[in-house]
C-alpha cells in the first residue's frame, strides 16, 4: 500500500512543547520558528522544513538580547 500514512515516517518538528512567542522577536520561544512557520509546517517539504531548522540557531540569540525587564522599564521614569 503506497501513500499509507502508517508507512510513513513521522515530520521532523523543533517543537518542544513550549508554545510562547516573544513578542518583539515574532518567534516562538521554544522551537524558535515564526508563527507562518508553525501554521504552515506539515504542507512543507522535507527540504524547506531542513532548511527553517537549519536557520534556527541563528535565531536562538535573538531571544538572548536582554529587554530590560522592569529595571529597564524604571530607568526610563522620571
Amino acid at each position: 500500500m503506497t501513500g499509507d500514512a502508517r508507512n510513513q515516517s513521522p515530520i521532523e518538528s523543533p517543537c518542544i512543547n513550549i508554545c510562547v512567542v516573544h513578542r518583539a522577536a515574532g518567534l516562538c520561544t521554544g522551537c524558535l520558528r515564526t508563527l507562518d512557520e508553525i501554521a504552515g509546517w506539515g504542507g512543507y517539504t522535507p527540504e524547506e522544513r531542513r532548511a527553517i531548522m537549519d536557520a534556527l540557531p541563528e535565531r536562538k540569540a535573538l531571544l538572548r538580547q536582554r529587554r530590560g525587564g522592569r529595571a529597564g522599564r524604571r530607568s526610563g521614569e522620571a
